[in-house]
Protein backbone atom coordinates (compact mmCIF):
# COMPACT_ATOMS: atom_id res chain seq x y z
CA UNK A 1 0.00 0.00 0.00
CA UNK A 2 3.01 2.31 -0.33
CA UNK A 3 2.10 5.57 -2.03
CA UNK A 4 -1.61 4.63 -2.10
CA UNK A 5 -4.31 6.83 -0.56
CA UNK A 6 -8.01 6.32 0.13
CA UNK A 7 -10.66 9.04 -0.15
CA UNK A 8 -14.44 8.92 -0.09
CA UNK A 9 -17.52 10.94 -0.94
CA UNK A 10 -20.55 11.28 1.30
CA UNK A 11 -22.46 8.17 0.20
CA UNK A 12 -20.90 5.63 2.57
CA UNK A 13 -18.37 7.13 4.98
CA UNK A 14 -18.71 4.32 7.59
CA UNK A 15 -17.75 1.71 4.99
CA UNK A 16 -14.75 3.79 3.86
CA UNK A 17 -13.58 4.13 7.48
CA UNK A 18 -13.97 0.37 8.01
CA UNK A 19 -11.90 -0.34 4.87
CA UNK A 20 -9.19 2.02 6.14
CA UNK A 21 -9.22 0.27 9.51
CA UNK A 22 -8.73 -3.11 7.80
CA UNK A 23 -5.82 -1.72 5.76
CA UNK A 24 -4.43 0.26 8.71
CA UNK A 25 -4.21 3.45 6.65
CA UNK A 26 -5.77 6.86 7.34
CA UNK A 27 -8.73 8.12 5.36
CA UNK A 28 -7.63 10.94 3.04
CA UNK A 29 -8.48 14.47 4.09
CA UNK A 30 -11.06 16.09 1.85
CA UNK A 31 -14.22 18.13 2.05
CA UNK A 32 -17.36 17.76 -0.02
CA UNK A 33 -19.87 20.57 0.35
CA UNK A 34 -22.71 22.27 -1.51
CA UNK A 35 -23.10 25.83 -2.66
CA UNK A 36 -26.48 27.42 -1.89
CA UNK A 37 -27.72 26.55 -5.40
CA UNK A 38 -26.87 22.85 -4.88
CA UNK A 39 -23.61 22.72 -6.85
CA UNK A 40 -21.04 20.25 -5.49
CA UNK A 41 -17.65 21.59 -4.42
CA UNK A 42 -14.72 19.35 -3.45
CA UNK A 43 -11.48 20.31 -1.74
CA UNK A 44 -8.61 17.82 -1.38
CA UNK A 45 -6.73 18.84 1.78
CA UNK A 46 -3.50 16.87 1.35
CA UNK A 47 -0.98 16.15 -1.39
CA UNK A 48 -1.79 13.26 -3.75
CA UNK A 49 0.96 13.96 -6.29
CA UNK A 50 2.21 10.67 -7.73
CA UNK A 51 -0.14 8.58 -5.56
CA UNK A 52 -2.48 5.76 -6.56
CA UNK A 53 -5.77 7.04 -5.14
CA UNK A 54 -8.81 4.88 -4.34
CA UNK A 55 -12.14 6.72 -4.12
CA UNK A 56 -14.86 4.80 -2.26
CA UNK A 57 -18.30 5.99 -3.35
CA UNK A 58 -21.52 4.03 -3.81
CA UNK A 59 -23.79 5.68 -6.37
CA UNK A 60 -26.85 4.97 -4.24
CA UNK A 61 -29.83 7.25 -3.55
CA UNK A 62 -29.70 10.16 -4.06
CA UNK A 63 -28.02 8.57 -7.07
CA UNK A 64 -27.42 11.64 -9.22
CA UNK A 65 -25.88 13.57 -6.31
CA UNK A 66 -23.46 10.76 -5.53
CA UNK A 67 -22.46 10.28 -9.17
CA UNK A 68 -21.64 13.99 -9.44
CA UNK A 69 -19.61 13.80 -6.23
CA UNK A 70 -17.59 10.91 -7.66
CA UNK A 71 -16.94 12.76 -10.93
CA UNK A 72 -15.92 16.00 -9.21
CA UNK A 73 -13.70 14.23 -6.64
CA UNK A 74 -12.00 12.47 -9.56
CA UNK A 75 -11.44 15.75 -11.40
CA UNK A 76 -9.98 17.34 -8.28
CA UNK A 77 -7.59 14.40 -7.78
CA UNK A 78 -6.58 14.36 -11.44
CA UNK A 79 -5.77 18.08 -11.36
CA UNK A 80 -3.80 17.48 -8.15
CA UNK A 81 -1.50 15.12 -10.15
CA UNK A 82 -2.64 11.76 -8.76
CA UNK A 83 -0.79 9.00 -10.65
CA UNK A 84 -3.86 6.76 -10.97
CA UNK A 85 -7.44 6.91 -9.70
CA UNK A 86 -9.42 3.77 -8.93
CA UNK A 87 -13.14 4.21 -8.26
CA UNK A 88 -14.40 1.72 -5.69
CA UNK A 89 -18.14 1.70 -6.36
CA UNK A 90 -19.68 -0.93 -4.03
CA UNK A 91 -23.15 -0.24 -5.47
CA UNK A 92 -23.32 0.83 -9.11
CA UNK A 93 -26.41 2.98 -9.66
CA UNK A 94 -28.36 2.77 -12.95
CA UNK A 95 -27.21 -0.86 -13.35
CA UNK A 96 -30.79 -1.98 -14.00
CA UNK A 97 -30.88 0.20 -17.15
CA UNK A 98 -28.39 -2.04 -18.96
CA UNK A 99 -30.33 -2.60 -22.21
CA UNK A 100 -33.24 -1.27 -24.26
CA UNK A 101 -36.43 -2.88 -23.00
CA UNK A 102 -38.71 -0.71 -25.15
CA UNK A 103 -38.38 1.63 -28.12
CA UNK A 104 -36.65 5.00 -27.63
CA UNK A 105 -35.32 4.04 -24.18
CA UNK A 106 -31.82 4.93 -22.91
CA UNK A 107 -29.08 2.55 -21.81
CA UNK A 108 -28.20 4.60 -18.76
CA UNK A 109 -25.69 2.12 -17.32
CA UNK A 110 -23.51 2.71 -20.40
CA UNK A 111 -23.90 6.49 -20.14
CA UNK A 112 -22.74 6.44 -16.51
CA UNK A 113 -19.78 4.24 -17.49
CA UNK A 114 -18.80 6.80 -20.14
CA UNK A 115 -19.04 9.66 -17.64
CA UNK A 116 -16.85 7.81 -15.14
CA UNK A 117 -14.22 7.02 -17.79
CA UNK A 118 -14.22 10.55 -19.20
CA UNK A 119 -13.74 12.03 -15.72
CA UNK A 120 -10.32 10.38 -15.59
CA UNK A 121 -10.84 7.20 -13.56
CA UNK A 122 -8.34 4.55 -14.58
CA UNK A 123 -9.92 1.49 -12.94
CA UNK A 124 -13.26 0.49 -11.37
CA UNK A 125 -13.95 -1.92 -8.51
CA UNK A 126 -17.59 -2.83 -7.97
CA UNK A 127 -19.66 -5.46 -6.18
CA UNK A 128 -22.31 -7.81 -7.62
CA UNK A 129 -23.36 -5.90 -10.71
CA UNK A 130 -27.00 -6.33 -11.68
CA UNK A 131 -25.80 -7.54 -15.09
CA UNK A 132 -22.26 -8.80 -15.62
CA UNK A 133 -22.09 -7.38 -19.15
CA UNK A 134 -21.89 -3.86 -17.68
CA UNK A 135 -18.16 -4.56 -17.31
CA UNK A 136 -18.01 -4.30 -21.09
CA UNK A 137 -19.48 -0.79 -21.00
CA UNK A 138 -16.13 0.47 -19.70
CA UNK A 139 -12.96 0.95 -21.76
CA UNK A 140 -10.89 0.65 -18.57
CA UNK A 141 -10.26 -2.39 -16.31
CA UNK A 142 -13.18 -3.43 -14.09
CA UNK A 143 -12.75 -5.70 -11.07
CA UNK A 144 -16.11 -7.34 -10.38
CA UNK A 145 -16.17 -8.46 -6.73
CA UNK A 146 -18.62 -11.09 -5.50
CA UNK A 147 -20.25 -10.79 -2.08
CA UNK A 148 -20.78 -14.56 -1.73
CA UNK A 149 -17.69 -15.11 0.50
CA UNK A 150 -19.10 -12.55 2.96
CA UNK A 151 -22.48 -14.30 3.14
CA UNK A 152 -21.49 -17.98 3.10
CA UNK A 153 -20.25 -18.28 6.69
CA UNK A 154 -23.39 -16.65 8.08
CA UNK A 155 -25.68 -18.73 5.86
CA UNK A 156 -24.00 -22.00 6.85
CA UNK A 157 -24.45 -21.14 10.52
CA UNK A 158 -28.05 -19.97 10.13
CA UNK A 159 -29.19 -22.97 8.08
CA UNK A 160 -27.08 -25.59 9.88
CA UNK A 161 -28.86 -28.94 9.76
CA UNK A 162 -31.66 -27.60 7.54
CA UNK A 163 -32.79 -29.12 4.25
CA UNK A 164 -32.14 -25.98 2.25
CA UNK A 165 -32.89 -24.88 -1.31
CA UNK A 166 -31.52 -21.79 -3.04
CA UNK A 167 -34.10 -19.89 -5.11
CA UNK A 168 -33.56 -17.26 -7.79
CA UNK A 169 -36.40 -14.72 -8.09
CA UNK A 170 -36.10 -14.79 -11.92
CA UNK A 171 -34.26 -16.46 -14.78
CA UNK A 172 -31.65 -13.68 -14.93
CA UNK A 173 -30.43 -14.51 -11.43
CA UNK A 174 -29.98 -18.24 -11.97
CA UNK A 175 -26.22 -18.03 -12.46
CA UNK A 176 -25.86 -16.32 -9.06
CA UNK A 177 -28.24 -18.79 -7.37
CA UNK A 178 -26.44 -21.75 -8.96
CA UNK A 179 -23.09 -20.61 -7.58
CA UNK A 180 -24.56 -20.37 -4.05
CA UNK A 181 -26.21 -23.79 -4.41
CA UNK A 182 -22.91 -25.31 -5.51
CA UNK A 183 -20.96 -23.82 -2.59
CA UNK A 184 -23.65 -24.80 -0.06
CA UNK A 185 -24.38 -28.20 -1.68
CA UNK A 186 -28.11 -27.46 -1.68
CA UNK A 187 -31.07 -27.69 -4.04
CA UNK A 188 -31.91 -25.07 -6.66
CA UNK A 189 -35.21 -23.55 -7.81
CA UNK A 190 -36.59 -20.32 -9.26
CA UNK A 191 -39.75 -18.27 -9.45
CA UNK A 192 -41.26 -17.06 -12.72
CA UNK A 193 -41.50 -13.28 -12.55
CA UNK A 194 -43.33 -10.84 -14.77
CA UNK A 195 -42.69 -7.08 -14.49
CA UNK A 196 -45.63 -5.08 -15.92
CA UNK A 197 -44.11 -1.75 -14.82
CA UNK A 198 -40.84 -0.57 -13.22
CA UNK A 199 -40.67 -1.48 -9.50
CA UNK A 200 -43.64 -3.82 -9.96
CA UNK A 201 -43.38 -7.60 -10.08
CA UNK A 202 -45.83 -10.49 -10.39
CA UNK A 203 -44.74 -13.97 -9.34
CA UNK A 204 -46.57 -16.50 -11.48
CA UNK A 205 -45.03 -19.91 -10.76
CA UNK A 206 -42.40 -21.72 -8.71
CA UNK A 207 -40.11 -23.96 -10.75
CA UNK A 208 -38.50 -26.65 -8.60
CA UNK A 209 -39.17 -28.55 -5.38
CA UNK A 210 -39.41 -26.40 -2.22
CA UNK A 211 -41.94 -28.38 -0.18
CA UNK A 212 -40.90 -28.77 3.45
CA UNK A 213 -37.58 -26.99 2.88
CA UNK A 214 -35.89 -23.91 4.21
CA UNK A 215 -35.70 -21.51 1.27
CA UNK A 216 -33.05 -18.85 0.72
CA UNK A 217 -33.90 -16.33 -1.99
CA UNK A 218 -30.69 -14.95 -3.54
CA UNK A 219 -30.67 -11.64 -5.44
CA UNK A 220 -28.28 -8.79 -6.19
CA UNK A 221 -30.45 -6.04 -4.69
CA UNK A 222 -33.64 -5.42 -2.76
CA UNK A 223 -35.31 -2.11 -3.66
CA UNK A 224 -39.03 -1.88 -2.94
CA UNK A 225 -38.98 -5.54 -1.78
CA UNK A 226 -41.99 -6.27 -3.99
CA UNK A 227 -40.36 -9.18 -5.83
CA UNK A 228 -39.05 -10.80 -2.64
CA UNK A 229 -42.37 -10.47 -0.82
CA UNK A 230 -44.37 -11.92 -3.71
CA UNK A 231 -41.81 -14.69 -4.15
CA UNK A 232 -42.04 -15.45 -0.43
CA UNK A 233 -45.82 -15.80 -0.65
CA UNK A 234 -45.55 -18.09 -3.67
CA UNK A 235 -42.90 -20.26 -2.00
CA UNK A 236 -44.93 -20.59 1.22
CA UNK A 237 -47.94 -21.48 -0.93
CA UNK A 238 -45.87 -24.24 -2.54
CA UNK A 239 -45.04 -25.70 0.88
CA UNK A 240 -41.74 -24.06 1.85
CA UNK A 241 -41.04 -24.34 5.58
CA UNK A 242 -39.43 -20.89 5.79
CA UNK A 243 -38.21 -18.16 3.43
CA UNK A 244 -35.25 -15.79 3.90
CA UNK A 245 -33.71 -13.32 1.48
CA UNK A 246 -29.99 -12.80 0.84
CA UNK A 247 -29.34 -9.64 -1.19
CA UNK A 248 -26.06 -7.77 -1.64
CA UNK A 249 -27.42 -4.23 -2.01
CA UNK A 250 -30.07 -2.99 0.42
CA UNK A 251 -31.58 -0.09 -1.54
CA UNK A 252 -34.80 -0.38 0.50
CA UNK A 253 -36.63 2.56 -1.06
CA UNK A 254 -40.13 3.79 -0.34
CA UNK A 255 -42.05 1.66 2.15
CA UNK A 256 -39.78 -1.38 1.69
CA UNK A 257 -38.84 -1.73 5.36
CA UNK A 258 -42.44 -1.56 6.53
CA UNK A 259 -43.38 -4.16 3.92
CA UNK A 260 -40.54 -6.43 5.06
CA UNK A 261 -41.76 -6.20 8.66
CA UNK A 262 -45.19 -7.48 7.58
CA UNK A 263 -43.97 -10.05 5.03
CA UNK A 264 -43.57 -13.83 5.17
CA UNK A 265 -39.79 -13.36 5.00
CA UNK A 266 -38.05 -14.69 8.10
CA UNK A 267 -34.94 -12.55 7.56
CA UNK A 268 -33.39 -10.20 4.99
CA UNK A 269 -29.59 -10.44 4.87
CA UNK A 270 -27.80 -7.52 3.18
CA UNK A 271 -24.33 -5.97 3.09
CA UNK A 272 -23.25 -2.40 3.77
CA UNK A 273 -22.48 -1.55 0.12
CA UNK A 274 -25.23 1.01 0.79
CA UNK A 275 -25.13 2.54 4.24
CA UNK A 276 -28.23 1.21 6.07
CA UNK A 277 -30.66 3.84 7.30
CA UNK A 278 -31.55 4.09 10.99
CA UNK A 279 -34.88 2.44 10.21
CA UNK A 280 -33.16 -0.47 8.44
CA UNK A 281 -30.58 -0.87 11.22
CA UNK A 282 -33.40 -0.93 13.78
CA UNK A 283 -35.48 -3.56 11.96
CA UNK A 284 -35.19 -6.96 13.65
CA UNK A 285 -35.74 -8.77 10.34
CA UNK A 286 -32.79 -7.07 8.58
CA UNK A 287 -29.27 -8.43 9.14
CA UNK A 288 -26.38 -6.28 7.84
CA UNK A 289 -23.02 -7.94 7.15
CA UNK A 290 -20.03 -5.73 6.42
CA UNK A 291 -18.16 -6.09 3.15
CA UNK A 292 -15.30 -3.85 4.32
CA UNK A 293 -12.69 -6.60 4.76
CA UNK A 294 -13.36 -8.02 1.28
CA UNK A 295 -13.11 -4.57 -0.32
CA UNK A 296 -10.02 -3.79 1.73
CA UNK A 297 -8.31 -6.95 0.54
CA UNK A 298 -9.21 -6.18 -3.07
CA UNK A 299 -7.78 -2.65 -2.73
CA UNK A 300 -4.58 -3.99 -1.18
CA UNK A 301 -4.12 -6.49 -4.00
CA UNK A 302 -4.67 -3.86 -6.68
CA UNK A 303 -2.20 -1.53 -5.00
CA UNK A 304 0.44 -4.28 -4.74
CA UNK A 305 -0.22 -5.88 -8.14
CA UNK A 306 -1.60 -9.18 -6.79
CA UNK A 307 -4.42 -11.32 -8.17
CA UNK A 308 -8.03 -10.39 -7.40
CA UNK A 309 -9.58 -13.56 -8.83
CA UNK A 310 -7.78 -15.73 -6.26
CA UNK A 311 -10.06 -14.18 -3.62
CA UNK A 312 -12.90 -16.29 -5.04
CA UNK A 313 -11.10 -19.52 -6.03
Amino acid sequence: MDNAKIFCGTSNVPLAKAVCKYLDVPLGKSEVRRFSDGEVFVEISESVRGSHVFVIQSTCPPTNEHIMELLIITDALKRASARAITAVIPYYGYARQDRKVQPRAPISAKLVADLITTAGISRVVTVDLHAGQIQGFFNIPVDHIYAAPVFIGYIKEKFSGEDMVIVSPDAGGMERARSYAKILDSGLAMTDKRRPNPNEAEIMNVIGDVEGKAVLLVDDLVDTAGTAIQAGKALIREGAKSVALCSTHGVLSGSAIERIKNADLEEVIITDTIAPSEEAAGCSKIKVISISNLLGEAIKRIATGESISSLFS
